[in-house]
């Protein structure tokens, strides 16, 4: 297998429209974004820091410096008399070079 390619856990290769599922646009997304230049994602919780970050850097062109993730729990909801969760997610926050930047507008 070579470097290049990304290899997921049960041995199915991911591409990188499959790794990075959308970006997270909040009022705290976007202070991240504009003062430490980081940019959080929904990401595959299948996927790697590593997969991650060449995910990113091939789908924008871009730099990163560093990944962190976090795997967020599904919130518990009521309707009427049945209880159920939301579902469970990963987050990514990408950090990039200083003279990158990702427009999503």
């Amino acid at each position: 297998m070579a470097k290049t390619e990304t290899k997921e856990k049960s041995g199915l290769a991911l591409e990188p429209y499959q790794i990075v599922f959308r970006p997270l646009i909040t009022e705290k997304g976007t202070h991240i974004s504009t003062r430490f230049n980081a940019y959080p994602f929904e990401v595959n919780p299948r996927a790697t820091k590593t997969e991650i970050k060449q995910a990113v850097e091939s789908l924008w062109g871009v730099r990163v410096l560093a990944v962190r993730t976090q795997n967020r729990l599904g919130k518990p909801r009521r309707t009427r008399n049945q209880y159920g969760r939301t579902r469970s997610w990963k987050k990514a926050i990408v950090q990039l070079h200083d003279e990158d930047r990702i427009a999503f507008f």
